[in-house]
């Protein structure tokens, strides 16, 4: 067997050597070794009219044994998906579980996403089943139902069904409906997968056009499961039962692996949070749950540093000072472990008793032992905020394609800034280094991917001919062999909740609205949310082919068409000419209508006096937009879109 595979269906070698020995086991068997041992113990909380409904190990597995059958009676074909459009629920992991043991592929959808793109990802995973969780998603799928040939049967599980239609069933009539069918069906089909053998699809964004539907086999999720979480110290339920706190999208894979996966894997309790979660009511949930870690990517974690500094703002003179007090005390002694005085010791111990375990009981975390942050880059001021209040952020690293952790931090594995090491049994290498150490991060182990579905030449970049995978991140070792991520090749965007966005297919978009634009960029690296810069067309000097200050023909015409008598750039921007601005936002407002879903609109956006340019810097000699040249350049531009 090759170790990779663009097929549903296919097989690959898994990645064994001295370094990771374990014998590759299916989620069956995963699920089966710990109902051994967790069986009694509770597993998954969710909200009911006010008051949190548990259900034991021992019945999520009985559960997922019904929805496996539920799924055989619908018709789902082996190694075809079951696609699950909803917020976090018991009835999102009883679906996902489910869907694996009845020898299908678990295909997580964005509730974000608009029709179109959820019918992108239906088509391609040819799935069989849609479980929905409301009428909103519900309605997504019906507009598209007539273009998905696979689809044979919806499952509504929150809302009641508006209208009766052959094929739709609510969660209780879907549970009811393999009655007949019988457990050595069902057996069968459990013992006849293997560890090699595909059961996730994850979808990426690409950094133009289509998502890629990365195969993640048994073999990824029961491995990264037992060992990834280890590393950054996750507890089996027999030392400590962890409870967590689930919120984060599970069709991005740093939830789905750290909430469902390892949750059945060390036998965590999972309490889910209400839908508007990041709108506000995370900190409520976590409030009444105290969980024992929890995983934020960084727009969450600043989210609740924001919130934090608007409360201390409007707190009194004393409590101010107490608390600045406090918290520079816990960074000082966080900073510089060793060298602090037993004097400053005590005080520091004293500020964390009295004035920093309040805050973070108000938190929620008075019972959290890690904190852990991944998806994309943390900002050194969040860190630091998090340090005065005794808070050490554990950051993590890896992609949709190495199960999602491939490095991480942890209680003994950390170095501010740091993404931590590769999970033991996994390596990392650069390649193509340059005179300061950074270079492209390869990947090796049992976390990496299968491959892309229906995408064999996708499938073969993503590979060097060794087997190791390129990440198209930059990054640095230290002699320790911790890495640092530094940057990256691609000009992928990865917004501050962790959301991948393409930029071209947004720029090209924006350009083919606005005939007078000459270049776009969107900015939203590591932003709230994303901004564009814009250029006008320009008549190029015939000398040194630089722009000059006169529009060119094509958008005076746009001018004219619009009612503006605009012949100059400085013109335009100088009296921030109305019709012309004017008609620059519709034309946005049309993009963003398009948009694959909201993470993708452009929020603001300003018209650069002079278009870009090989002289300017903000070019390469083959017109290739340089970015982060353009994000120098215009910082001051940049920076106040983003101001509160």
């Amino acid at each position: 067997e090759a170790l990779w595979t663009s097929f549903a269906d296919g097989r690959v070698r898994l990645r064994i050597d001295n370094s990771c020995p374990q014998t590759p086991i299916t989620v069956h068997q995963m699920f089966k070794e710990s109902l051994e041992k967790y069986g009694s113990l509770n597993a998954l909380a969710s909200k009911k009219n006010g008051k949190w409904e548990k259900i034991t190990f021992s019945e999520y597995y009985c559960l997922s044994r019904k929805a496996a059958k539920g799924f055989l009676k619908l018709g789902l074909e082996r190694f075809h998906s079951v696609g699950i459009l909803g917020f976090n629920s018991p009835e999102w992991f009883i679906s996902a579980v489910g869907a694996v043991f009845a020898g299908g592929i678990v295909t997580g959808i964005y509730t974000t996403n608009s029709p179109e793109a959820c019918h992108y990802i239906a088509y391609d995973s040819k799935t069989n089943i849609m479980v929905v969780e409301n009428r909103k998603q519900l309605d997504k799928i019906m507009q598209i139902w007539s273009r998905l040939p696979q689809l044979k049967a919806v499952v509504l599980y929150k809302d009641s069904i508006p209208e009766r239609h052959p094929n739709l069933y609510t969660m209780e009539e879907f549970l009811e409906l393999g009655d007949d069918i019988s457990d050595t069906t069902l057996d069968d089909i459990i013992n006849s997968q293997k560890p090699n053998q595909c059961c996730v699809l994850i979808y990426t964004s690409g950094t133009t056009g289509k998502p890629k539907g990365a195969m993640l086999s048994h073999d990824n999720i029961t491995w990264t499961s037992a060992h990834c979480s280890r590393a950054g110290d996750m507890q089996p339920a027999e030392v400590q039962q962890e409870s967590i706190v689930s919120y984060l999208p599970l069709s991005h894979i740093a939830a789905q692996i750290y909430d469902l996966w390892t949750g059945i894997k060390w036998g965590e309790q999972v309490y889910f949070a209400e839908p508007d979660a990041l709108k506000g009511s995370l900190v409520n949930t976590l409030k009444e749950v105290q969980p024992t870690s929890h995983m934020g990517v960084p727009r969450v974690w600043e989210k609740i540093m924001e919130k934090l500094k608007d409360a201390f703002a409007q707190s009194g003179f004393m409590k101010k000072k107490m608390l600045s007090w406090a918290m520079s005390l816990s960074l000082e002694r966080n900073l510089n472990c060793s060298s602090s005085s037993d004097l400053k010791q005590f005080w520091a111990r004293l500020a964390d008793y009295f004035v920093l375990a309040k805050i973070r009981n108000a938190l929620g975390f008075s019972s959290c032992q890690k904190h852990f942050c991944g998806a994309a880059p943390l900002h050194t001021e969040t860190l630091y905020f998090f340090l005065g209040l005794n808070i050490t952020l554990y950051e993590a690293y890896g992609m949709s394609e190495t199960t999602g952790p491939h490095c991480l931090s942890g209680p003994y594995v950390y170095r501010q800034h740091s993404c931590g090491k590769p999970t033991p049994g996994c390596k990392v290498k650069l390649v193509d280094e340059d005179t300061e150490g950074n270079g492209e991060i390869c990947f090796w182990g049992r976390t990496v991917f299968m491959g892309y579905l229906n995408m064999e030449d996708k499938t073969k970049e993503a590979f060097d001919e060794d087997g190791w995978l390129h990440s198209g991140d930059l990054g640095k070792l230290d002699k320790d062999g911790f890495l640092y991520v530094t940057g990256r090749i691609k000009d992928l965007i990865i917004t501050a909740g962790g959301e991948n966005v393409p930029p071209i297919p947004i720029e090209d978009a924006v350009k083919k609205e606005l005939p007078i634009v000459s270049n776009a960029m969107v900015i939203g690296d590591r932003k709230k949310f994303l901004s564009m810069l814009l250029t006008l067309k320009s008549v190029l000097d015939p000398d040194t082919s630089d722009p000059t200050d006169v529009l060119t023909e094509q958008a005076r015409d746009f001018c004219q068409q619009i009612g503006s008598k605009a012949t100059k750039v400085s013109e335009i921007v100088a009296t921030r000419d109305q019709a012309i601005y004017q008609a620059i936002q519709e034309g946005i407002n049309r993009v963003n209508r398009n948009a694959t879903n909201r993470v993708h609109c452009i929020q603001k956006w300003i018209v650069l006096p002079r278009d870009f340019s090989i002289s300017g810097g903000e070019l390469g000699p083959t017109m290739k937009l340089k970015r982060l040249t353009v994000l120098e350049k215009y910082r001051k531009e940049i920076d106040s879109f983003y101001e509160e």
